[in-house]
């Protein structure tokens, strides 16, 4: 793997990687941080790969620009709660405290990004839990174990062992988009597919869930904006 430069306006980074597995040159601009991968076949040499890159230099630009803005939490940065924008502002006493327009961050500044994760973190963990223990009790069935991960490519998962497992950023959403992603993992406790049949087992428990599926479509990479680093 190596990173180059193409000399665009402006110039754009670019990080090549040799695969076995690939059978043509390919392009790919990431939907959540704007990173350009070039991916080449073994043999294929630097330059042919980055005259392939230049030559889609325009299209690499247009995707580029489709991005949304990162943002980088601290004090004075809105972020999304159940999908409400609250406020990161100085606290008082030890504990983070969500309210209605603010999260109030006690301490030192530079920690205020980490703090907010790990309140959100653990928010996420109190509420998927509770979703979850819903949705199963209605399916009659339990997962053997639930885990939060910041996934970039899918909200949810549900394991062959009935392991389920969450993206925490969801308790940035609307509860109702939360809501439906622990009804869909819990589904596939019964159903370990994409039927017709797991779809009915979705709308069984959860009731009509394509305005949240839509919705995850639409917007939920906007709740990979933000940034805790």
């Amino acid at each position: 793997m190596s990173q180059h430069i193409l000399p665009t306006n402006p110039p754009v980074t670019v990080i090549l990687r040799h695969s076995g597995r690939a059978r043509r040159i390919s392009l790919r601009v990431s939907r959540l941080d704007g990173t350009v991968s070039l991916t080449v076949p073994k043999g294929v040499r630097d330059r042919e790969a980055l005259g392939f890159a230049e030559e889609k230099s325009g299209w690499i630009l247009a995707q580029l620009a489709k991005q949304p803005d990162l943002v980088q939490v601290e004090h004075g940065t809105k972020v999304p709660v159940g999908g409400r924008l609250r406020e990161v502002v100085a606290g008082a006493g030890r504990s983070v405290l969500l309210g209605q327009d603010e999260i109030a961050v006690p301490g030192d500044p530079a920690r205020a990004a980490a703090r907010v994760q790990g309140f959100l973190r653990e928010l996420a963990r109190n509420r998927l839990a509770e979703a979850v223990d819903h949705y199963a009790g209605q399916l009659g069935r339990s997962p053997s174990k639930i885990t939060l991960r910041d996934t970039r490519s899918r909200w949810g998962s549900c394991s062959s062992a009935g392991a389920l497992m969450f993206s925490w950023r969801l308790v940035m959403a609307p509860s109702e988009i939360l809501d439906y992603v622990a009804a869909h993992e819990v589904a596939h406790l019964q159903e370990m597919n994409h039927s017709q049949a797991f779809w009915d087992q979705v709308e069984r428990i959860h009731g009509d869930y394509r305005t949240q599926r839509k919705w995850l479509r639409v917007q939920g990479q906007e709740l990979h904006r933000y940034r805790f680093a």
